[in-house]
């Protein structure tokens, strides 16, 4: 079979819909992964997540490797990384440094979009525009004057405003703190974000409305990050629980370590299965605790269930 992009995308939402999840009875989500196209999105320059043994993270060259480079694109678990170190690491070759902004791996955008769950008509809020591919999958579902997204680096957010706008998408771009939001189009139905946080910023819960459904990755004591779904109450307070152990790049304003316990974690979380906790988040900040009665089962779950993807699963992808 001839190494194209319609082709591998076919073939990667064939090898997502064989997971114990993929994209469950989200004809929509399965629909806009094979129309909206991801290798327009990717830049041509992008570092393979998993490291050489001298530490340093393997550029793939589009212009060198298109074959490669393509099938990076397409590889369902492997996140590609286009920013090092806040772009201190310009992609001409491998490089080291801490990864500061990424294209997620095709099948955890699957699985945060299906948790989101948006619906048309949603007015949607997207912390973290990046390359703009999650962004034309929302668009996908919601159409352009229902999604508002909201970038930090305005270099990644002019580069995503361009792709959009190529396949004539349109939705507002904002380029701001996402822990703010962005309170003039609110309030919002879903809001999603693309990175971790440590805490639930407060401006997210204000402009949730009643009823509205708030996915994003966690920090957690568990050694990885944890997918939070929260439902709010309309009035800045949000309920819910955690769904899947993911590993996502921190927000720019939360990647300092904090004791969990400062957070609101109840002491000693990590011995109890995150599935068991719960999480209540307001404007006095964030209370996670163990629903089930002590004394149960304190294994933690999370190494073996959750659908836990980190970045470099996969083999870098042969030319």
């Amino acid at each position: 079979m001839p190494v194209t992009a319609e082709n591998l995308r076919a073939g990667c939402a064939r090898e997502i819909s064989l997971s114990p999840r993929g994209f469950g009875d989200c004809d929509w989500l399965h629909e806009a992964f094979m129309t909206v196209p991801r290798e327009h999105f990717v830049p041509d320059r992008v570092w393979w997540p998993a490291s050489r043994e001298d530490g340093s993270y393997p550029l793939i060259d589009r212009s060198e490797q298109p074959r490669a480079w393509l099938k990076a694109v397409y590889a369902p678990g492997a996140a590609l990384i286009t920013q090092i170190d806040d772009g201190a690491a310009e992609p001409t070759g491998p490089a080291k440094g801490a990864f500061t902004s990424s294209i997620s791996a095709s099948a955890v955008v699957i699985e945060l979009l299906r948790h989101l769950a948006p619906r048309p008509g949603d007015r949607i809020l997207e912390i973290g525009t990046g390359t703009g591919y999650t962004t034309a999958l929302l668009i996908h579902r919601a159409g352009d004057s229902g999604v508002v997204t909201v970038e930090i680096d305005d270099g990644l957010s002019a580069r995503a405003a361009t792709r959009l706008d190529e396949l004539r998408l349109r939705p507002t771009l904002v380029v701001a703190d996402g822990e703010q939001g962005y309170a003039p189009a609110g309030p919002y139905d879903r809001i999603v974000a693309t990175a971790s946080v440590r805490q639930i910023p407060r401006a997210w819960l204000e402009q949730l409305r009643p009823g509205g459904v708030l996915v994003a990755p966690m920090d957690s004591p568990y050694g990885h990050d944890l997918l939070v779904h929260l439902t709010g109450d309309g009035n800045g307070s949000a309920h819910g629980h955690f769904l899947e152990a993911v590993t996502f790049m921190p927000v720019r304003g939360q990647r300092a370590a904090r004791p969990y316990e400062d957070l609101g974690w109840m002491a000693g979380a990590e011995t109890h299965p995150w599935e068991d906790l719960r999480i209540v988040a307001d404007p006095d900040g964030q209370q996670i605790r163990c629903s089930t009665p002590t004394g149960q089962d304190p294994r933690p779950r999370s190494d073996t269930q959750g659908g836990r993807r980190a970045a470099g699963q996969e083999a870098a992808p042969a030319d």
